[in-house]
């Protein structure tokens, strides 16, 4: 059976070539691997075996490593890279002399009835692209890259799992994953994904607006007056109390009595007296007065919700007294 030059497509074929001798030390490296991997083929790990066999191979190219890496990969279940390494070795054995061919005649008939009975057994695979793939696309099959001349026609690849990517430049890759079995043929179109539509950023809704600052609530306004009045109250209540008492201390000096219920004054002693009295009752209606606002005030203003925002209202007393009586001016802004 005749295997063209894209034989070596998801194969991982190992070429052969003729190469100039190998170093001592490579011969060595070549001669260990190649141990290690017969050893490694003889216990069937094939998965270790079948690589150093091949490196050993690549480093010091000879025709028994070369049947003996061909031998794994036929047990390994690769057969469609076994059939090609048969494939190289005869060819290989058909450059010697004849005196070279004798030695080689034993592996020759293993490799000719390998390559005979190996040869229906390998899938054939058929990979193209879906018409209008932009051009410059890459396919990939198991990491190696298929040319144009590769697709649409069937390649012989090795039974099991194998995994296509296709890329567009500037594209996204996608990615296609298929098995196949010993002597099936199929055909797979590739699809190429185009880059995702740019998406729109969020739009986010517009922030609540702050309610507006309608200041503080009238029922509070009053309760600061309130609260204000009923410190003047207090002061004004403090301040004639304290008057009334000095004016009654006059009015004791100047006075003196004549019977239990009748006094003589003089009179300074009258007018301290009376100005004692009059300090008097100012005196208890601001104390009273302050006590009630201040306390109302008070209350009304730990049951009353604050608002929002609340600017304080300016609240300013004046005290005025004299030897009439006293008196407060409240001014404020609110």
């Amino acid at each position: 059976m005749r295997f063209s030059w894209f034989r070596s497509i998801c194969l991982g074929v190992l070429g052969v070539a003729v190469a100039a001798p190998a170093s001592a030390q490579a011969l060595a490296v070549a001669e260990s691997h190649f141990d290690r991997g017969r050893a490694d083929m003889l216990a069937g790990r094939y998965e270790t075996g079948c690589p150093a066999l091949a490196e050993s191979q690549r480093l010091d190219p000879r025709p028994g490593r070369l049947f003996t890496l061909a031998e794994c990969e036929a047990k390994w279940g690769r057969i469609a890279t076994a059939l090609a390494r048969y494939n190289d070795y005869l060819a290989m054995v058909d450059r010697m002399s004849e005196a070279e061919r004798v030695k080689q005649s034993a592996r020759q008939k293993i490799a000719l009835g390998q390559r005979s009975a190996l040869a229906p057994l390998v899938p054939q695979l058929t990979l193209s692209l879906r018409p209008g793939a932009p051009a410059g696309t890459r396919v990939q099959c198991d990491g190696m890259t298929l040319e144009q001349p590769s697709l649409g026609v069937a390649l012989p690849v090795d039974p099991g799992e194998h995994v296509v990517t296709t890329q567009a430049p500037g594209w996204p890759a996608t990615e296609t994953r298929f098995t196949i079995d010993r002597s099936e043929s199929k055909a797979i179109v590739l699809e190429v994904k185009p880059p995702a539509a740019a998406k729109p950023p969020p739009v986010k809704p517009p922030a609540p607006a702050p309610a507006p600052d309608q200041g503080p609530s009238g029922l509070r306004v009053v309760t600061y007056v309130a609260g204000g009045l009923g410190v003047a109250g207090l002061i004004v209540g403090s301040v004639t109390g304290w008057m009334a008492l000095d004016a009654s201390g006059v009015a004791a000096d100047n006075c003196r009595d004549v019977s239990p219920d009748r006094a003589r004054c003089k009179p300074d002693g009258l007018d301290a007296g009376n100005r004692a009295k009059r300090l008097g009752l100012v005196s208890t209606v601001g104390f009273g007065a302050g006590v009630a606002l201040a306390g109302a005030s008070a209350l009304v203003f730990l049951l009353e919700p604050s608002p929002r925002r609340q600017p304080a209202p300016e609240v300013s007393w004046e005290l005025t007294a004299g030897q009439a009586g006293g008196g407060v001016v409240v001014r404020g802004r609110w």
